[in-house]
């Protein structure tokens, strides 16, 4: 069964919420990054402008609490957050920035698959990011990645 896109889930992505054990050094580390936290205050939460997006660190446990959810399991998670960048030197410059800044080099940079070029840090926590140049979807003059809207039969 296909919907309409006015009848269905709104098509956005608000915030990322990322569980974390220590919320001062998650903060400090992605601060380190030069993300500009909101000026509201929380011992339990800090938030980040991502551009439209909010990026929200929270506590893991109170964020397994609130969702209803346990708590443990470490290692992959299946999700990982991405910031595409205008070239393949501004991939390697970003992963560079990470790693000094503390983050875990997981994949180095290099040629991938789907003809773009891409690299993965994680976090503190162990939360995977990417770092991409990707020429298939290139970034409008705000830095955002603009992809080909669905096709003419796609909500029919």
């Amino acid at each position: 069964m296909t919907t309409r896109r006015d009848e269905g889930m709104p098509q956005r992505l608000s915030m990322v919420t990322l569980g974390v054990e220590d919320l001062p050094r998650s903060r400090a580390f992605y601060e380190r990054l030069g993300f500009v936290a909101s000026s509201f205050e929380s011992d339990a939460v800090a938030f980040f402008d991502m551009g439209g997006t909010v990026l929200a660190l929270f506590g893991r446990a109170p964020l397994a609490e609130d969702a209803n959810m346990p708590q443990e399991g470490q290692g992959f998670r299946a999700v990982s957050c991405a910031i595409n960048v205008e070239s393949e030197t501004a991939v390697d410059r970003a992963l560079a920035l990470a790693r000094e800044c503390g983050a875990r080099i997981t994949q180095p940079a290099r040629q991938v698959f789907w003809g773009g070029y891409s690299g993965y840090f994680a976090d503190p926590d162990g939360h995977l990011w990417e770092v991409a140049f990707n020429p298939i979807f290139p970034l409008d003059e705000n830095g955002r990645v603009r992809i080909p809207g669905p096709g003419p039969d796609a909500h029919s």
